[in-house]
């Protein structure tokens, strides 16, 4: 028997931790995960969590356990896909950990994700971006910082947590102004700054913020978490909208923003594979869905390809059998 416990820990310890370095958001989301698992794997097999075994979590338990998220708890299928994952990474460890339980190991690792519904990508308009830009109050700090935070989001393309994150040793307003980002999966990547988004910044003080000060901060000095950014966003939104309705029918999220700004990459003429490293793509998989997203282009496109002078007509089937079908 192979205990389960002592490899889960080593799992989190020594694989994920010392030897991948992964954030701790995703360290909290693999131990979400199985903290879900084994109270699922406790209720299924009546085996405590510290003494199950490895081999006892084999593909009919993860598949189970994979139908309870959606269907006992309600989880959307990209929470299940997350959790899958994690359940791939740990399996992938414990294979070679023990190679007497490859099979059943094998098999869990051959538990495919499941496909989903893709959404059609939001982003906002020239126009809208304009009014978003025009709602911060220019004669308040608080109404200063809002706007430069939304110039650089819209024409960075920084994830929530990156500008939430950013310090005074992230920002270089001189020659060849830049932001330096921590990213994702701790790659950090250099993205240029605009001459609007660098005005706003001095604005606000930014290039006087000391290296472990946040840059958008609150009056006391403290960073804007996620969810306070995207307070800040939907205010503004909301009263942008008055005068621009059409942002008064879409959803504007931080990540809105950053489809914004990969939109206006594309619409510039960019290649998709320079966005995907612009954005801090993993690959350029992840940057192809603004091309589908783009209807300008996709009309240009067509406008280049319709033929001319096509005399309209219906095919008919010269076929006898065909013709004998077509006449039933």
């Amino acid at each position: 028997m192979s205990a389960l416990a002592p490899t889960l820990q080593a799992f989190f310890t020594v694989r994920l931790t010392s030897q991948y370095g992964v954030s701790p958001h995703t360290v909290a989301s693999y131990r979400d995960t199985f903290r879900l698992l084994l109270a699922y794997a406790h209720e299924a097999a009546g085996t405590r969590p510290s003494d199950l075994d490895v081999g006892q979590l084999d593909a009919n338990l993860i598949t189970g356990f994979l139908d309870y998220l959606e269907h006992g708890r309600g989880n959307t299928i990209r929470t299940r896909n997350a959790r899958l994952a994690a359940v791939h990474s740990f399996a992938t460890y414990a294979s070679y950990k023990h190679p007497e339980h490859a099979t059943v190991l094998s098999q869990v690792l051959a538990i495919p994700r499941k496909r989903q519904h893709q959404p059609e990508i939001t982003f906002l308009t020239n126009n809208e971006v304009d009014a978003l830009l025009a709602a911060p109050d220019p004669d308040t700090w608080i109404g200063r910082r809002d706007r430069a935070l939304l110039l650089v989001a819209i024409t960075t393309g920084l994830r929530v947590a990156e500008l939430s994150a950013l310090t005074g040793a992230d920002i270089h307003l001189g020659t060849g102004a830049h932001i330096t980002c921590h990213g994702k999966g701790r790659k950090d990547r250099t993205t240029p700054l605009t001459a609007g988004a660098i005005q706003l910044l001095r604005a606000i003080g930014a290039d006087q913020t000391a290296p472990d000060s946040f840059v958008f901060s609150t009056l006391t000095g403290h960073w804007l978490s996620r969810d306070a950014i995207a307070a800040r966003i939907s205010l503004h939104v909301t009263s942008a909208s008055r005068g621009c309705p059409t942002l008064g029918t879409k959803n504007v999220t931080p990540h809105v923003l950053r489809h914004t700004a990969a939109m206006r990459l594309l619409e510039a003429g960019i290649d998709v594979a320079m966005i995907a490293i612009w954005l801090g793509h993993a690959g350029i998989e992840s940057s192809q869905p603004y091309l589908h997203a783009n209807m300008k282009m996709k009309e240009e496109a067509l406008n280049r390809t319709t033929p001319t002078n096509v005399a309209v007509g219906r095919y008919q089937a010269t076929d006898e059998l065909l013709a004998f079908l077509n006449g039933l």
